[in-house]
């Protein structure tokens, strides 16, 4: 089974909250895993003020304490849903569940994602939690009829539905970057604000704290989804300038813009006041998603002392991160020369398809070319996920099977990848 890395295609937060009719005539929507596939978990009573039963998804899709960002940010959407009405039981919740009693974490049992935050971990359930976070049961548990509003955390996340999602589905998706760039992490060591002094880690994510920031600070019956997204778009951009910051996007059914946010995420009767016009803190500072596991180990590193096993054992992991990331860049920029030629391979690599079109023609092509490599070359790992566009270039171009194993062989044979395999690390598609 391949990993779940934290900016691939498979890694997101996503909320789908879905309407089902009041009448109780649409199908089940949510299967539990106590539940087997023919024994969906049964649809509630609608509420009798609002007509509607209302349900959720909410996904992180990463490990360890150096992602403690991604947690962060599915507990406090968690957080909001439940002060928004949504019953515990319509809250299905997807995470590894290895942060709040993590020996790194300073504040064991406690999650936070916002510097100034209190605990958004208390409460929440534990539906799918370690080895059960995997793509399959995320599937299996979106059944039936349903309107949707989903909130995608991830790398290159517009890649996920460009030229793929229709527009008459009852769906509407925001991302937190389009189909070619990174998205960002925040509330980090050293940016403004910062975390509390003894976080060596993210809190959050640029994207996710921003949608999640809003939806508490203002009254959701009279803010629309439209309203929501410009904000979030403003604020994620750059984060008040051009080298930090993702370009938000938006997918799907766009008729159910103009409908008002607590049709989805419920309404906190403390938000009855609110005006909708307070404006979002700015964040002065984010980094590269792919960078915050090295920013983690390097404050780690600061933090331990001098001489110490420990301090040499988290230096040697930083050189082999580096090192890693390096001949993964090198060996992918020799594939693409050997494959298109000396000057045509990394500009053929790095070639954007056109707005609307899908990243790939052929899904299980990009599959076969992955696993190709990893094969050869070590797993690509989170950092590397940001080649996935050449693993696509490469099948849109039609590159065989064949020939990609070749070039990873001439590219890849004097390495030593043991560290690296994906036999013990999975695949990464």
């Amino acid at each position: 089974m391949g990993r779940w890395w934290v900016c691939g295609l498979l890694s997101l937060l996503a909320v789908a909250a879905a309407v089902a009719a009041a009448e109780g005539s649409a199908e089940p929507l949510i299967r539990l895993p106590t539940q087997d596939e023919h024994g969906a978990a049964p649809a509630p009573a609608p509420s009798a003020e609002e007509g509607i039963t209302r349900w959720a998804v909410l996904v992180a899709g990463s490990s360890g304490y150096e992602n403690y960002r991604h947690q962060a940010d599915v507990c406090h959407a968690y957080q909001i849903l439940k002060k928004g009405g949504l019953k515990e039981e319509n809250i299905v919740v997807f995470m590894y569940d290895d942060i709040a009693k993590n020996h790194e974490n300073p504040r064991p049992g406690v999650i936070i994602n916002h510097p100034k935050g209190k605990d958004v971990f208390a409460g929440v359930p534990k539906d799918y939690t370690g080895d059960q976070v995997t793509t399959n049961n995320f599937f299996a548990v979106l059944m039936g009829n349903k309107t949707g509003v989903i909130y995608v955390e991830a790398c290159e996340s517009g890649s996920m539905f460009e030229g793929i999602m229709p527009q008459d589905l009852n769906i509407y998706v925001s991302t937190a970057a389009n189909a070619v760039e990174s998205s960002w992490g925040t509330y980090c060591p050293g940016m403004n604000p910062p975390p509390p002094h003894e976080y060596i880690t993210c809190l959050g994510d640029v994207y996710s704290v921003s949608w999640m920031e809003d939806s508490e600070t203002h009254n959701l019956k009279k803010e629309a989804i439209k309203d929501q997204y410009e904000k979030v778009k403003k604020r994620t951009s750059s984060s008040n300038n051009n080298l930090t910051g993702s370009h938000v996007m938006e997918y799907g059914d766009m008729t159910l813009k103009d409908e008002k946010l607590f049709l989805y995420q419920g309404f906190d009767p403390a938000n009855v006041n609110n005006t909708n016009r307070l404006p979002l803190p700015s964040l002065e500072g984010a980094i590269n998603q792919r960078d915050a596991d090295i920013l983690f180990m390097w404050k780690r590193y600061e933090q331990l002392d001098a001489g110490s096993e420990e301090k040499l054992r988290v230096l040697k992991k930083i050189k082999e991160t580096v090192a890693h990331r390096k001949h993964l860049d090198s060996s992918i920029d020799f594939i693409g020369k050997l494959v298109f030629g000396f000057e045509n391979g990394p500009s053929v690599l790095e070639a954007p398809r056109s707005s609307g079109q899908p990243v790939v023609e052929d899904w299980d092509c990009l599959k076969r070319m992955v696993r190709v490599f990893e094969s050869h070359c070590g797993s690509l790992t989170q950092y590397g996920m940001k080649y996935m566009r050449a693993f696509t270039n490469l099948c849109n171009n039609g590159i065989s099977e064949v020939e990609m194993k070749e070039a990873s062989v001439f590219a890849c044979g004097g390495y030593n990848s043991a560290k690296w395999s994906p036999l013990v690390l999975g695949h990464s598609a």
